[in-house]
């Protein structure tokens, strides 16, 4: 059994607020190539970066991932 996947919006939600991957990055302290792989659901961000890409985009950690029902 894998890991359990993360449904994230976080790409449609950095689109509808203008900012492309480098910007976004830029705003939580990561590379692009980060922003990337979360938005791909290659990896599944930290605590701690769910929150800094929530603050940056003024939404909440849930509106940007969900897990599945």
């Amino acid at each position: 059994m894998g890991e359990t996947p993360l449904l994230n919006t976080l790409k449609a939600a950095r689109a509808a607020a203008g900012l492309t991957q480098a910007d976004l990055a830029e705003k939580v302290g990561v590379t692009r190539k980060t922003i990337n792989t979360v938005e791909n659901g290659v990896f599944v961000p930290s605590t701690v970066l769910a929150l800094k890409l929530a603050r940056a985009l003024d939404a909440t950690v849930e509106a940007l991932f969900q897990l599945p029902e």
